[in-house]
């Protein structure tokens, strides 16, 4: 086996080369992700790539919302070598800057969307708390994940027209995952197949403030029994801060479980109350083009063939996309107030399932 670019640098993790990672789980991944919206709610941009080294796969997305309408554009090919810039089909990723400046391109006007984008961290990327979800014995989800708050500036096309995206304005969230979780082809659910599914409850809150950025990660299982707690602020000096145990209420549009804001109680270290407000401006739905779980046409790791790209386009006011809509994440251009600074992010949310903190009994209950 020839060794890789990669294989030049002291980066080892494993008596392995690079093209090659240590765990054999076939649903072992390393991908990211980012976001970007001019705080009106008005277009929101959402975007990333991936590589699946025991797949054999590299793919992409770009999805933006404008208006009703959904644009989505989906590219996969081989995975022969591990890049240091992710490149599939019309879309590429460069790292300028190390955690502090990429650039993301997508030529696929063809499909309504097209970009260069340059990304600029306004304050230093923080690691979040280890991830770990269990299926009975099964560890379904074990991930490592940074996440960063910053500006854009570039050019964005869609449907044709060409919108300037400059840092004064444009703002967004970006995160570095890796580790396994589901992806690529389904496989055979054996001893889940006869064991029902309950309910999950996910909210998923990084801002970017002027002084610093704030992130509160919470997952509950069906009772309200907390699994992941994370609230945490980094200055643009890079301290640290833990703000405690959230205490969260959302309201959900009536009839639905599309949340319109959260409100969120945080503690300094010294005990001080932070009360915390996250107000939706609009979304995108992430399982309606941007592969994520729940997409019925095309879902991350999946193998379609080299030189694959695909577009679609959804008309999110029609019935059967509306149908969809509580059985999957959803992302919110998140307009924040935190004891009475403003912020902007990431209003990321999803419940399926009972939850019953939220008065959800069961999978088609909704808010009244």
């Amino acid at each position: 086996m020839e060794p890789v670019a990669l294989d030049e640098y002291p980066i080892h993790q494993a008596p392995l080369s690079l093209r090659h990672v240590p765990a054999s789980d076939r649903n072992f991944y390393d991908r990211c992700y980012f976001n970007a919206h001019d705080r009106t709610g008005d277009i929101f941009l959402i975007t990333g790539g991936g590589v699946y080294p025991n797949l054999g796969v590299v793919d992409a997305y770009a999805c933006v919302r404008r208006g009703d309408t959904q644009w989505s554009v989906r590219c996969s090919d081989a995975l022969d070598d591990r890049p240091l810039d992710l490149n599939v089909g019309p879309y590429r990723i460069e790292v300028i800057d190390p955690l502090k400046q990429i650039r993301i391109i997508c030529d696929s006007d063809e499909h309504g969307i097209g970009f260069d984008l340059t990304w600029n961290g306004s304050h230093p990327a923080m690691m979040e708390q280890p991830h770990l979800m269990r299926s009975g014995p099964n560890a379904i989800l074990d991930a490592s994940r940074f996440a960063q708050l910053g500006s854009w500036e570039g050019s964005l096309r869609v449907d044709g027209d060409e919108i300037a995206v400059t840092p004064d304005t444009w703002l967004g969230s970006r995160d570095r995952s890796w580790g396994i979780r589901p992806v690529g082809e389904a496989v055979a659910p054996g001893r889940a197949a006869e064991e029902f599914f309950e309910g999950l409850w996910w909210l998923y809150v990084p801002l970017r403030f002027e002084e610093f950025s704030l992130i509160v990660i919470c997952q509950e299982s069906a009772d309200g029994f907390r699994t992941l707690n994370d609230a945490t602020r980094v200055w643009a000096d890079g301290r640290v801060e833990q703000l405690g145990w959230p205490q969260v209420t959302i309201d959900y549009t009536s009839g639905t479980r599309i949340p319109e804001r959260a409100h969120i109680g945080l503690t300094a270290r010294d005990g001080t109350p932070l009360q915390l407000e996250v107000e939706s401006l609009g979304y995108a739905v992430l399982h309606q083009g941007a592969g994520y779980g729940g997409d019925s046409g095309w879902t991350h790791g999946t193998w379609r063939g080299r030189n694959w790209i695909e577009g679609q386009v959804y008309d999110l006011n029609d019935p059967t996309n509306l149908a969809m809509r509580p059985f999957g994440v959803i992302d919110h251009v998140g307009k924040a107030t935190l004891n009475g600074e403003t912020g902007w992010g990431l209003f990321e949310h999803g419940t399926i399932g009972r939850h019953d903190p939220s008065g959800f009994t069961d999978l088609g209950s909704v808010a009244p």
